[in-house]
């Protein structure tokens, strides 16, 4: 597993990737997800390094509480609200996760079956 310095998510939020941003502050930063898997498809990460939602503590609680309270607002900024959208975590090979730095994929702009994949 990648460090934060080797980390590709980390390395894309420090501009040292470039990326199509949608949003930055100082603690979050979201970009266009390059294998898009629906008409909007956004990836929101907290800039802190965090491997998996499974290396969360009660500590992280902040963090990725305004993560996704960034989710939110980006998901209105780009009106995606009114349809509906989807906000996926996946943790762990088995279930999808390729880049190990917990993130947030925002899918919007089209309809979405359940159960997911």
């Amino acid at each position: 597993m990648a460090g934060a310095d080797r980390c590709l998510f980390c390395r894309i939020a420090s501009g040292e990737i470039p990326a199509k941003k949608v949003y930055e502050d100082k603690d979050v930063f979201a970009f266009h997800d390059i294998n898009p898997q629906a008409p909007t498809h956004v990836l929101v990460i907290p800039r802190r390094h965090i491997p998996s939602l499974d290396d969360l503590s009660l500590s992280d609680a902040a963090t990725v509480g305004t993560t996704l309270v960034k989710v939110a607002q980006i998901a209105r900024d780009l009106h995606l609200n009114s349809d509906g959208y989807r906000v996926v975590a996946n943790h762990g090979d088995a279930a999808g996760q390729t880049v190990f730095h917990i993130h947030f994929h925002l899918l919007g702009g089209r309809n979405f079956g359940w159960p997911p994949g």
